[in-house]
């Protein structure tokens, strides 16, 4: 029998749900509520073996070829010194690297922008997703894979609310290019660190959004962490007009003043090439960091996925990770279960969750971990990443393994970019 998915959600969650699925034979169809193409949303990500497998498991390449390698970590400190440096290969991805082949490799027609959920039915033997334009369509399962701000999870976790951190993430994303010599020569193929007090600093190379990951032909990514009591984050999410945004609100719309402030405390505190970076870059915006927890993930036939399901501090690198874990956890155990879905389903509930509380746990440690360290040395922040980053990537390569990728080949596979 012929299955169908609908998932709920064209992000990278959602696209592979649909990939995963899509290769052990079931049909798929998304449902996104954007109409525009996500292409431009997301920025850097760490690169590590078990997104590599998964990436595979979903008939898409991605290997150290196609990422940005940095040659060491570094701390850079705000009078232009360089030290603690430790010598060690890391390879960086970028959001776009992950999303393009994804969405491009989909089965034609699968795709359906400009779709809002309004709730979904369970039924005995399936579920119906109802949208807000008045048409619904029918599935033996639905996937909510509509990220953080999830509609599928706030029906049926109701309780599972996104939990303020107490900081935020200030994100830059700007082409090599752009940058000036002396800026390059300082940051370019390092991991740079930079640990004013009570607040953290990450940056390295990327991809181009095209895909480019040659040297002079990537993008420069940069996240600032920095402490905002709820006061004042409700005062950045407020745009010029006047509108207060819940939870965070759309690069567009961030206040000139909240971006001059951004700029001056770069100036005083970063090392001149990070300050340099945010600088120039014409839009930095913010992502304030939250924890989301699911008690449940299965639902009847509904089921939650990607960051509709857990929200990890993006600390340890693991969001696109962990939805790619999610949907290929799925497929494993709908495979193993084909004439009981409800049984795999239950499965699959059990997986998810067992690796979606590990990765929130393990980044919630660090974020606390970095907030109780005042003037942390330099060095040691660089292996408290290094070694919790580890961890959590471990535990995605161990339970990466699954069902034997050939399996995957069931149905016909998209092509390769």
């Amino acid at each position: 029998m012929n299955r169908r998915a609908v998932i709920i959600g064209g992000s990278v969650g959602g696209l592979f749900a649909a990939q995963m699925l899509h290769r052990i034979g079931w049909r798929v169809d998304i449902y996104e509520r954007a109409r525009e193409d996500l292409m431009s949303r997301g920025a850097g990500i760490g690169a590590h073996e078990a997104l590599y497998r998964l990436m595979a498991r979903a008939g898409v390449h991605l290997d150290a070829t196609t990422s940005a390698a940095t040659e060491s970590y570094v701390c850079l400190f705000h009078d232009g010194g360089a030290r603690h440096e430790i010598h060690k290969r890391r390879y960086m991805s970028a959001w776009a690297r992950v999303y393009r082949p994804l969405r491009d490799t989909l089965p034609p027609g699968c795709y359906h922008a400009g779709k809002q959920l309004d709730r979904i039915e369970p039924a005995q033997s399936g579920a119906t997703a109802l949208f807000t334009d008045g048409s619904c369509t029918s599935g033996d399962i639905v996937i909510g894979a509509d990220g953080f701000r999830s509609t599928v999870r706030q029906q049926f976790e109701p309780d599972a609310v996104p939990l303020y951190a107490g900081y935020l993430a200030w994100r830059t994303l700007t082409p090599e290019t752009g940058l000036p010599a002396w800026v390059r020569d300082a940051i370019l193929d390092r991991y740079a660190f930079s640990v004013p007090r009570g607040e953290t600093v990450i940056s390295y190379p990327v991809p181009a959004r095209d895909g480019d990951a040659r040297r002079g032909h990537r993008d420069y990514n940069l996240v600032w962490y920095r402490p905002a009591t709820p006061a004042l984050l409700a005062d950045m999410c407020t745009d010029a007009q006047g509108r207060q945004h819940e939870l965070s609100i759309a690069p567009s719309l961030i206040r000139a003043d909240v971006l001059a402030e951004l700029r001056s405390a770069a100036t005083a505190l970063l090392h001149p090439a990070l300050a340099e970076v945010i600088a120039l870059t014409p839009q930095p915006f913010f992502q304030p960091i939250y924890d989301v927890t699911s008690s449940r993930v299965a639902h009847g036939r509904a089921v939650l996925l990607g960051d509709a399901a857990f929200v990890c501090r993006p600390h340890v690198g693991a969001g696109v990770t962990k939805a790619a874990l999610d949907a290929a956890a799925l497929a494993d155990a709908l495979l193993a279960s084909p004439g009981d879905i409800d049984a795999a389903l239950a499965s699959y509930d059990l997986s998810c969750r067992r690796f979606g509380n590990l990765a929130v746990d393990k980044a919630r440690e660090l974020g606390i971990w970095l907030g109780q360290n005042a003037e942390p040395e330099p060095e040691v922040v660089m292996k408290q990443y290094d070694a919790t980053i580890a961890a959590v990537h471990a535990a995605a390569l161990r339970d990466a393994g699954g069902t034997d990728p050939k399996q995957f080949n069931s149905s016909p596979s998209p092509s390769r970019p």
